[in-house]
């Protein structure tokens, strides 16, 4: 399934930011560029972050930015971006965060294999060395579509 979603387009390497909330919107404007999610999804994160806090930071150093499919899920999409350099999404258990995949899904579904695939990835240690070693985004969406 991510072989479907994940495409060069959708991924940003060595991304450099300030702060969380760049991060984040960065990380969504590949996805509204792309057509996947409109201006009012990148909103709804951070609507949801301001009712529940940093939830979506799931593991150390990784966050799953996403919103209600009613903020402006167009399609099911995942973009990956890796930064330069860690920053604080203010979660106790996982900060710094250093790997950004940004979730688009229309509805309650759709996603799940998906995010089964990518919670594989994830629990495997060699990913995120991967990851940090790819230098461009064809690089990484081989590493998350296990082509590399």
């Amino acid at each position: 399934m991510l072989e479907k979603i994940v495409q060069d387009s959708l991924v940003c390497v060595d991304l450099h930011v300030k702060d969380w909330k760049e991060a984040i919107k960065k990380s969504a404007l590949l996805l509204l560029n792309d057509g996947d999610i409109t201006a009012s999804y990148i909103d709804g994160i951070f609507e949801s972050v301001k009712e529940f806090g940093p939830y979506f930071v799931i593991a150390p150093h990784v966050a799953l930015a996403h919103a209600p499919s009613e903020d402006g899920a167009k399609k099911l999409a995942l973009g990956v971006t890796v930064l330069a350099t860690p920053v604080n999404f203010h979660s106790k258990d996982n900060d710094p965060v250093k790997y950004i995949f940004t979730l688009s899904s229309p509805d309650s579904s759709s996603h799940l294999e998906a995010m089964k695939e990518l919670v594989d990835l994830l629990s495997d240690p060699s990913f995120y060395s991967k990851l940090d070693n790819a230098r461009s985004p064809h690089e990484v969406v081989n590493v998350m579509t296990g082509k590399s």
